[in-house]
């Protein structure tokens, strides 16, 4: 059996819940677990997009699909509580940058509030061993630096988006430090991840999908910083991390904690228009 197969064996017959099921990310982890054989759970608002890889995937009729705000802090503690998860996936947020310019109130209320609705519902549900709470690699204040940032780097944020994930990071860290470690069955870890790309992201304001927008009604494809540099990966690699990671934090709940980027390799960092050269052919 292969390394694979062991640790996604341990979600066989598992309950797991995951926030933001309806998403890019989401989506796929939630077809994942069920294809491995996971009882899964998913909360979260209707997709952004009328074209989306929820519904192709019709997740709807092979799920548990619950339609539900994160910042309903009510609904959110009963669902979970009535659930009973051992695996917690938390995705749900407001995910882009240049949106959290137009609605800053909503993005702190959706990534910072509603987390700690999610840390909150988790901390009371006493079935929960493992928790993956995803924010971005965003969350650390930008300096502008040549070199990949650390774990331990500064947290920060110039944008409302990525201070809001700098700040879900430090309720994560309080509500680990306060009510999880002290749990000796419960593994707790937070995750930071940026730049994916795939199929079925419809997303607006993302490069690939704005791409393909662009070549389907024959438009020319606009580029704002060609020469820009990111850490571009598959959206099954960090998946794939998130999935061993949980696994890990099941098995070995205070071996496994803290925060864990997720990302390619330095010699692998791509520019805007490499990675367009590639996609066009």
């Amino acid at each position: 059996m292969s390394n694979l197969q062991n640790y996604l064996k341990v979600f066989s017959g598992r309950r797991v819940f995951i926030t933001g099921h309806t998403g890019f990310k989401g989506s796929w982890l939630a077809f994942l677990l069920k294809e491995v054989g996971a009882e899964v759970m998913g909360f979260a608002l209707p997709p952004a997009t009328k074209t989306n890889h929820f519904d192709l995937l019709r997740l709807d009729k092979k799920i548990k699909h619950v339609v539900g705000d994160i910042r309903d802090s009510l609904f959110l503690a009963e669902t979970i509580d009535k659930f009973q998860p051992e695996f917690v996936f938390h995705l749900a947020a407001q995910a882009l940058v240049r949106p959290s310019y137009d609605d800053p109130v909503g993005t702190f209320s959706t990534n910072v509030i509603g987390s700690v609705n999610l840390l909150d519902a988790v901390r009371r549900c006493a079935s929960v061993r493992s928790l993956v709470y995803i924010t971005s690699d965003k969350c650390y204040e930008n300096v502008e630096w040549i070199w990949g940032y650390r774990e331990v780097d500064q947290l920060g944020g110039r944008d409302p988006y990525s201070a809001s994930k700098a700040a879900a990071e430090i309720a994560f860290s309080s509500y680990d430090r306060s009510f999880f470690e002290v749990r000796p069955l419960m593994g707790a870890a937070t995750t930071r991840a940026g730049n994916v790309i795939g199929g079925g992201d419809w997303a607006v304001d993302r490069i690939i999908p704005d791409c393909i927008r662009a070549i389907e009604m024959g438009e020319p494809i606009r580029l704002r910083n060609p020469l820009a540099t990111r850490p571009w990966q598959h959206v099954l690699e960090p998946l794939s991390g998130y999935l061993l990671l949980a696994a890990k934090l099941y098995d070995e709940p205070k071996s496994w904690g803290g925060a864990w980027n997720f990302g390619p390799t330095s010699n692998e960092v791509r520019t805007v228009k490499m990675l367009l050269k590639r996609l066009c052919g």
